[in-house]
């Protein structure tokens, strides 16, 4: 994989980063910049997927650190596109391309009715989480109804440090929550129709 990813180009183009020998100092600012995944979640220890911890897991990332591949954490691979500001285009455009390219050279594994397959089952079909951190002051005050506006566009909640993490000063990762029945287009469409909904209040 690592190899695969090192022949990446142009905007795509940067390091792999093993995690074995990665000084704890360098993983823990990674971890904090919202770059790197973080070892000891009880649901993955729980579905035995953190054996021989840090072994064989990684991640790659651009010069910008625009575009992630997250090796072996859950999936054998995640790959992110990420930036800030609101340009939802460039950023899905840059995930198309990665996506494509990669593919290229490593077979997804796919099902005909389930989609893409994936370790967590509510990641199959199109695997696509789309999601922004956004600060909701109004709705932070109103957690009622946050979760009722986010459940009538199937957008799902969380904290900014990931699933089960509470919000932050009023921040909060916002994502579609459907994966499978519709387009990777559509999911993103979807998380972009809910946050502008979810701004007009």
């Amino acid at each position: 994989v690592s190899s695969t990813l090192s022949g990446l180009e142009g905007e795509l183009k940067g390091t792999f980063y093993p995690l074995t020998g990665m000084s704890k100092e360098t993983q823990q600012q990674l971890i904090d910049d919202h770059f790197l995944f973080k070892e000891g979640d009880r649901f993955l220890q729980a579905a035995n997927a953190c054996r021989f911890w840090p072994t064989g897991r990684g991640i790659y990332h651009n010069e910008n650190k625009t575009f992630l591949v997250w090796c072996n954490e859950e999936d054998h691979l995640r790959i992110i596109s990420m930036q800030m500001g609101g340009d939802l285009k460039q950023v899905y455009k840059r995930l198309v391309t990665a996506v494509n390219d990669i593919e290229k050279r490593i077979p997804f594994s796919h099902h005909d009715r389930l989609g893409f397959l994936t370790f967590c089952p509510t990641n199959l079909g199109t695997t696509v989480r789309a999601s922004v951190h956004i600060k909701l002051p109004k709705l932070a005050a109103d957690k009622a109804k946050l979760e009722e506006v986010a459940s009538k566009y199937h957008l799902q909640v969380r904290g900014t440090r990931g699933e089960h993490t509470e919000a932050e000063g009023g921040v909060y990762d916002i994502s579609n929550k459907r994966r499978m029945g519709l387009t990777e287009y559509d999911a993103v469409k979807e998380m972009y129709d809910g946050i502008a909904e979810l701004i007009n209040f």
